[in-house]
């Protein structure tokens, strides 16, 4: 599988957005920053908190989709559920990920940073990835994933680390 050919997914969980009520400004912001990094970015599509977003994660693995970047639902507020239904489907989580992403923004003064309880991990062949539900977490977040997210995929689908190639040593008998 080369960089060319994997898809993507955005998924905005917003129960306002989704109602009508107020304009999806995230999710747009992850399209655009995500077509760099693979050849297809489809979405965002726009659900409410909670079993929306669920329903809207298990539909994209079944699709598919090499990568799934969800942004809102993160937060403390009671309908925040994005990172419990995520938990539900991952087969393995990396940890790693929402540690970089909470560190960058709190590097940034963001001292909200912290309170981001997103995720990050593998559901089948699809890397999900938890984001902030506002414009500028998503554009903070994806200056951390553009170095990291084609390397994660090739990982995930089987590929190798690059290594490079010494040639082995030699020794001149006297």
């Amino acid at each position: 599988m080369t960089a060319g050919d994997k898809r993507a997914l955005v998924i905005t969980a917003s129960t306002r957005a989704s109602a009508g009520i107020w304009p999806d400004r995230s999710g747009p912001v992850l399209v655009d920053g995500l077509a760099s990094l693979v050849s297809r970015v489809d979405g965002p599509v726009v659900v409410a908190d909670g079993e929306p977003v669920a329903a809207a994660l298990r539909a994209g693995v079944e699709s598919g989709y090499d990568l799934i970047v969800t942004t809102g639902g993160t937060g403390l507020t009671p309908t925040d559920r994005t990172p419990e239904v995520t938990a539900a489907l991952l087969s393995r989580q990396i940890p790693g990920i929402p540690e970089a992403l909470r560190a960058a923004g709190l590097a940034k003064g963001v001292p909200t940073a912290m309170l981001s309880r997103g995720l990050a991990g593998i559901a089948r062949d699809t890397l999900i990835i938890n984001l902030p539900g506002s414009p500028g977490g998503v554009r903070d977040a994806l200056s951390v994933l553009t170095a990291v997210i084609p390397h994660a995929l090739e990982q995930i689908h089987g590929g190798d680390h690059a290594r490079e190639v010494t040639p082995p040593a030699t020794t001149l008998e006297p």
